[in-house]
């Protein structure tokens, strides 16, 4: 990964770390699908400008299918499912949860597309989902009513967003990011319309939570999304997906500030598991393995044997 890598890594993390203060605040009034569906709505029409002005809006419609199918993965239903989640649990909760979903990118890639999972790769993910297993010991407070249930809805949320890196590797790797993006917000769109229609709330939302939602669409959806997805096109979907471990940190951090969520040792310690985590997952934190002196004589005279020279 290089330096531009890291660091939009990083601005992804606080960015939808960012998205779970806004689910949590907005979707008591909007309900998960209004919300979830004005969300997609303008993020799709933001894009939509960004790609017109770069004349790119024929190249979408060209892979109008399998956007459907991304936009159905990676976005219309986990943005449902999370938003449903932050009903019952803290920002915190939601993002933690969250966190699960390099383990199923690997999973999926794995089984699906027969990824190799090397042994620091491997240890990364490991590390990574231990830190978030610190996270749920360490008692992060749940509002009581629902909490399994939603528990269960980021779970799945998250194997979603792994199916939804795996796919995108498969299908679109070769399509521009802004278009797999702005694709995909208008496929979400399109599916969920008819939902919102159903589900639209009897009361008029505050200003304050149309905000919420303006910045979900825009920052945390349309902006977040092209970096995602340019991402998974420089570094491939496993690595690009380890942004995940770094959303908890976000995610809490936000809830303090604005929500007033505790923080305690028991979270710091496992957020610092996470980066070890994360860093190991990407290569950042490269792991080598030193060669005794049995083993570096046999290797040299391997390469004699192979090359004739010592």
């Amino acid at each position: 990964m290089t330096s531009r890598d890291r660091i939009e890594l990083l601005l992804l993390a606080v960015i939808w770390g960012a998205s779970f203060l806004f689910m949590r605040v907005a979707a008591p009034e909007f309900g998960p699908i209004a919300l979830v569906g004005i969300r997609v709505g303008v993020a799709a029409l933001f894009l939509m400008v960004v790609l017109a002005w770069r004349s790119g809006l024929r190249g979408m419609l060209a892979e109008s299918r399998p956007l459907t199918v991304l936009g159905a993965v990676s976005s219309a239903l986990p943005f449902t499912l999370f938003a449903y989640a932050t009903l019952y649990v803290t920002a915190g909760v939601a993002a933690v949860l969250n966190a699960t979903a390099p383990l199923f990118g690997a999973l999926v890639g794995y089984f699906w597309l027969r990824d190799k999972l090397a042994p620091a790769r491997v240890l990364g993910l490991v590390v990574g989902f231990g830190g978030v297993i610190v996270l749920f010991w360490d008692g992060i407070p749940l509002k009581v009513g629902g909490a399994t249930l939603a528990m269960i809805a980021g779970l799945v949320a998250s194997l979603s967003y792994g199916v939804s890196v795996n796919y995108t590797k498969r299908r679109l790797s070769a399509v521009p990011p802004l278009v797999t993006a702005t694709g995909s917000q208008v496929a979400a769109t399109l599916l969920l319309l008819p939902l919102c229609a159903m589900y639209w709330p009897s009361v008029v939302p505050s200003l304050r939570s149309w905000l919420c939602v303006i910045g979900l669409g825009v920052v945390c959806t349309g902006i977040a999304n092209i970096i995602f997805f340019r991402l998974i096109s420089q570094v491939g979907p496993a690595k690009a997906i380890t942004v995940t471990y770094l959303i908890p940190v976000s995610g809490m951090l936000w809830g303090l500030v604005f929500l007033h969520e505790p923080i305690t040792v028991g979270m710091v310690i496992a957020c610092a598991v996470i980066l070890l985590g994360t860093a190991l997952a990407t290569g950042s934190l490269p792991l080598r393995v030193r060669r005794t002196a049995p083993d570096a004589a046999l290797a040299a005279g391997d390469r004699c044997g192979r090359t004739g020279s010592p």
